[in-house]
């Protein structure tokens, strides 16, 4: 058998060419290339006449794990020259590596991520040895710059070189195991034809050793489980989404740039690079002019020269360009001398530079492409761009509502809310949208159709996604999306998983914050129709319960009011109140907790205020003497946060008890000045609790106990700033004391 086995770099023009050469020149019976294989019987569908760049999206969902992988083939691909120039040899093609969803590719997000970048080792020492920043330049270097000439000798000794005699980890040893089986078939088949073999070059080595022995028997295409769902569709790709200085992690940044050298050549490239900047720059109105021009040109033609390439690479034209157009000193790295997305603080000119060389391509998919149902669920009733405004109140305008959230919550482009109900605002009967076109909208949607058939099957399993990876902080947001998207009641995994979240909170405030969401969405909401939901109810119950056990083992000094930790025990005295009785909430236990924690020395102050006002504003007027309660947990170094907890849960129950706010006006009076002033902030903030009407109401009680003149309006406004009075306090208390000090007083 004659197989030729032909390790490539993903994305790179020189092995794009080398593949069609010797396609052309050998005319295999087999094309043989590393892609999914389940993608096979659909050959015709990946050749129809699409304008490239396009990836085969592939999407894997049962009830333990979700994958979903790209992909991405260019024109410059070698596996896309492999099954173009095949197709026109007439060679028999195929996919030879696993689907994209089997647990050996579960770590890839894109299955043509270099291999080489797990192996910096060898490619640093490779990169010392020739002077070069990373392995980019490096590739760039030996291959695309050089003439072609001994191009597969050179890429044969690379890649051996890469490999070495490494051990492949246990996933890349099944991928080729099973590669090596399609390669023995494929030659068994071909007889005396030739067979060609175009893969990753890490591949390479083991591939040849492998395919010497072994049964050679067409293997089988493995099938996902029983109860996952899978599915692999074509969609649109950008440069954008390739460009490893967006993220990408191919191994190739700047595929605008190797697009034209895939279609000019290197000079052509290195032209070109410099006016896509050009006037990249100019349409932002940055000055570059014809001298700028002709000095980066030389620049970087130095440069060449001084590297040893017979034309200008990538980094020497960026180099050039950056020499010539930034005069300022530059503070970060330059990026092309690393590998990834651009740091903070590049040069607003060199992210020109880089926005240039990534080019803005978007590739389309031929109009005979299958798309996944979910396309033509959503773009027979999306509608065109535009905005829209929704009334809330009648049934069409929140069916509508729900559309838009069902595609806003799956991330689709150029679906904006701009204005409309929030979890912590009020019944907002209005939404208000924008609508626009995108690039992006067609590739997100088929990628979106992963997640189901239709927007609410896809956005439920969205929303179920984000509850099992949501921190606490996000729970409640969830919870409100769902709603807002019309899947109020959530099952099976989704709901365990809500369950699970809310028994392991670890912090008071964010459990409390969902805690007062979900229960108003329960005792309230028949906007979005969520009053009494199940869903609801089961996170009301274990929220209050979780809630009260946190509360009952925070330690801690005097310190400032912790607002969210006061807003959660106010949100389990709501639930207690409101919900007790309907979801059998445990008052009784509640009080307990209360009352132990209410006398805890241990416990923070503003915690202890709160949990005394959670048992009298439950117990109302069977409350055992309050009064003594408050006497006894009043400590002038800690009075403002202490009373901040009380007043957040028991205002009412302080105002119109019998003596409350005369027992309270005698124990802040009789603080010392200097314990008062540095309370006063915190009892600023305790007071606060009490809305202005009731704030009036106080100042009238206190004004009538000490016989004053005034007005509780007048005692409620100051003509000078309170940090200005409590300024001139300390002041008068300094003075005293000085005067004090020296006997000029003595009363």
């Amino acid at each position: 058998m004659t197989v030729t086995f032909l390790g490539v770099r993903h994305h790179s023009p020189a092995c794009a060419r080398l593949v069609a050469d010797t396609i052309r020149s050998v005319r295999p019976a087999y094309v043989l290339v590393e892609g999914p294989a389940d993608m096979n019987p659909r050959m015709d569908e990946l050749l129809l006449g699409h304008e490239l760049p396009i990836a085969v999206h592939t999407s894997y969902r049962d009830p333990e794990r979700r994958h979903g992988s790209w992909t991405p083939l260019c024109d410059y691909s070698p596996e896309w020259t492999a099954l173009t120039a095949g197709r026109d040899v007439g060679a028999e093609l195929r996919f030879i590596d696993l689907p994209a969803w089997h647990p050996a590719l579960a770590e890839l997000r894109n299955r043509y991520a270099d291999a080489e970048a797990r192996y910096g080792e060898v490619t640093g020492r490779l990169c010392r040895a020739f002077a070069v920043d990373n392995v980019d330049a490096l590739w760039d270097h030996l291959f695309e710059i050089e003439p072609a000439d001994g191009l597969a000798e050179r890429l044969a000794t690379y890649f051996d070189l890469l490999r070495g005699d490494t051990e492949a980890g246990p996933d890349d040893t099944a991928r080729e195991a099973y590669m090596a089986r399609w390669i023995r078939a494929a030659a068994a088949d071909a007889g005396d034809r030739p067979v060609v073999v175009v893969t990753g070059g890490f591949h390479r080595p083991a591939l040849i050793r492998l395919a010497e022995r072994g049964d050679r028997n067409w293997p089988e295409v493995p099938r996902p489980p029983a109860d996952a769902v899978v599915g692999s569709y074509l969609v649109p790709y950008s440069f954008r989404r390739l460009d490893a200085f967006d993220g990408y992690q191919s191994g190739m940044p700047s595929p605008g740039y190797y697009q034209d050298l895939w279609e000019s050549g290197p000079a052509g490239a290195a032209r070109r690079l410099t006016e896509a900047v050009t006037a990249r720059l100019r349409a932002r109105r940055q000055q570059v002019s014809t001298a700028d021009l002709i000095a980066a040109r030389a620049t970087a033609d130095g440069i060449a020269l001084m590297r040893g390439h017979p034309h200008p690479a990538r980094v020497d034209v960026l180099d050039g360009l950056a020499s010539a157009l930034v005069s300022e000193a530059i503070e970060v790295p330059l990026p092309w001398a690393s590998r990834g997305p651009l740091g903070a603080g590049t040069h607003p000119v060199i992210v020109e530079m880089i926005a240039a060389l990534s080019g803005d391509r978007v590739g389309r998919l031929h109009p005979s492409t299958p798309l996944p149902p979910l396309v033509h669920a959503v773009l027979a009733v999306l509608g065109g761009p535009g905005e829209e405004r929704l009334d809330l109140g009648g049934e069409a305008g929140r069916e509508r509502s729900r559309l838009l959230h069902r595609l806003r919550v799956l991330g689709i482009p150029g679906v904006v809310r701009t204005s409309g109900p929030s979890p912590a605002g009020g019944a907002e009967l209005v939404e208000r949208w924008t609508l626009t076109d995108s690039d992006d909208r067609l590739p997100a949607l088929i990628e979106a159709g992963g997640y189901g058939v239709d927007p609410q099957e896809a956005a439920a399993a969205v929303l179920a996604e984000r509850i099992r990876g949501a921190d606490l902080d996000r729970l409640a947001d969830v919870l409100f999306d769902a709603a807002l998207c019309g899947i109020g009641e959530l099952t099976g995994k989704a709901l365990d998983d809500l369950a699970r979240a809310v028994g392991a909170a670890a912090d008071l405030g964010s459990l409390g914050r969902t805690l007062t969401v979900a229960l108003s969405m329960w005792r309230h909401d028949d906007l979005f129709r969520t009053g009494g939901s199940a869903t609801l109810g089961m996170v009301v119950q274990a929220a209050t319960r979780r809630a009260l056990w946190l509360a009952e083992g925070v330690r801690g000094g005097p310190v400032p009011a912790d607002l969210r930790r006061i807003d959660a025990m106010s949100a389990v005295r709501d639930a207690l109140r409101h919900a007790g009785s309907s979801l059998g909430l445990d008052t009784d236990a509640a009080l307990g907790v209360a009352d132990r924690l209410a006398a805890r020395q241990e416990a923070p102050p503003d915690l202890r205020g709160a949990a005394l006002g959670l048992g009298w504003s439950l117990r109302g007027t069977a409350a055992a003497d309050p009064a003594r309660a408050v006497r006894g947990a009043f400590v002038p170094a800690s009075a403002g946060d202490w009373l901040a907890g009380l007043f957040a849960l028991a205002r009412e129950e302080v105002l119109h008890a019998a003596g409350m706010l005369e027992l309270l006006d005698e124990l802040v009076g009789g603080m010392t000045d200097h314990d008062f002033l540095v309370a006063l902030p915190a009892l600023r903030q305790a007071f606060g609790f009490f809305p202005p009407r009731e704030r009036h109401l106080i100042a009238t009680r206190l004004i009538e106990r000490r016989s004053g003149g005034a007005s509780g309006w007048d005692l409620m406004r100051l003509e000078a700033a309170p940090e200005l009075v409590a300024a001139g306090m300390a002041l008068d208390g300094r003075v005293e004391a000085a005067l004090r000090r020296e006997g000029l007083i003595t009363s």
